[in-house]
């Protein structure tokens, strides 16, 4: 697919899958609303991080909590100032061990080449299961 917002997006995921987080963050707008459905208390990457630096605060906390086994972006749809992604991954959950799996999707609102917000669902339950000791 050949749309500016889509590849900024799967540069995401390139980066992402390299370990380098700071050209994610270079993207965002200052005032990025950043969220995962979900409750923080039922697990830590859960909930609302606003502005650029609450997001690199995710990721760190992404990282501190889990271990990639598998991350696949899958299917990209752009409309209207929005990239559409679907795919799926696995995590293990380093404070128990445990492995969780889910399809998910995020949804990227991108204006003049920055993201102003990310909304990500996943099977929210299925981490909670596995983030309880």
């Amino acid at each position: 697919m050949s749309n500016p917002d889509v590849s900024l997006v799967q540069s995401f995921y390139a980066a992402f899958k390299r370990g380098e987080i700071a050209p994610i963050i270079a993207a965002m707008a200052p005032d990025v609303d950043w969220r995962v459905n979900g409750d923080r208390k039922d697990f830590p990457s859960f909930g609302a991080w606003k502005g650029a630096k609450q997001v690199e605060k995710f990721f760190q906390i992404v990282a501190e909590h889990q271990q990639t086994k598998d991350f696949s972006p899958r299917d990209f749809y752009a409309a209207d100032g929005k990239v559409f992604v679907l795919g799926h991954y696995v995590w293990t959950i380093k404070k128990t061990g445990r492995t969780v799996a889910s399809d998910w999707t995020h949804i990227f609102t991108i204006r003049n080449g920055k993201v102003t917000a990310f909304l990500e669902f996943n099977d929210t339950a299925r981490f909670a299961e596995a983030y309880r000791a």
